[in-house]
């Protein structure tokens, strides 16, 4: 679907379930996420995931690394249906395997799915969300170019009051205008 030097976002596979599964029983790559998932609940990620993509034509792709082939998590964008103030946007996401956190493949997946968005799907804004204490999630917004938006942070529906996660902050993104790039510094 997108190449990068190297990374592919591609459609979900069938053999992505087993190692999709383990990354997100994992407790520090769910830290802020929410509680770890077992099979079942990450094969409904999955099969979300690519019911979204028959809806829109795109959705949150697995990321495969070019050199191996190994399944490192996902990138990609969906559609916001939670109701707050960005219902209804785009949003981008990513969530990886911890044992290649640190390697840039969220930022080169990041990049290219802007670039896919503003470019072959014509959008003209992308959100992200995450809460507060995700530094390495913001921080990834913030080298994108995203800009923080406190006007639009909100409680995530879906969480109890007294959740520590339930309160999300929200960053943007506009496309480019004609002839600009978007690339952010790096």
């Amino acid at each position: 679907m997108i190449d990068t030097p190297r990374l592919l976002l591609r459609a979900w596979r069938e053999t992505d379930r087993a190692p999709w599964a383990e990354l997100v029983a994992d407790p520090e790559v769910m830290r802020f996420l929410g509680p770890p998932r077992d099979r079942a609940a990450a094969d409904d990620e999955i099969d979300r995931a690519i019911a979204h993509q028959k809806c829109h034509g795109f959705t949150f792709w697995a990321i495969e690394r070019r050199e191996d082939g190994a399944f490192l998590g996902f990138c990609g964008l969906k559609r916001v249906i939670d109701a707050s103030p960005i219902l209804g946007a785009v949003e981008i996401g990513w969530r990886l395997r911890r044992d290649s956190w640190g390697s840039g493949y969220a930022r080169e997946a990041a990049q290219a799915t802007l670039a896919w968005a503003f470019g072959d799907a014509g959008l003209d804004r992308v959100v992200a969300m995450t809460v507060a204490a995700n530094t390495r999630s913001w921080g990834l917004m913030e080298r994108l170019g995203m800009t923080r938006r406190p006007d639009l942070d909100f409680d995530h529906p879906r969480l109890a009051a007294d959740d520590p996660l339930r309160r999300h902050i929200v960053y943007d993104i506009i496309a480019p205008a004609e002839g600009e790039t978007g690339s952010s510094p790096d």
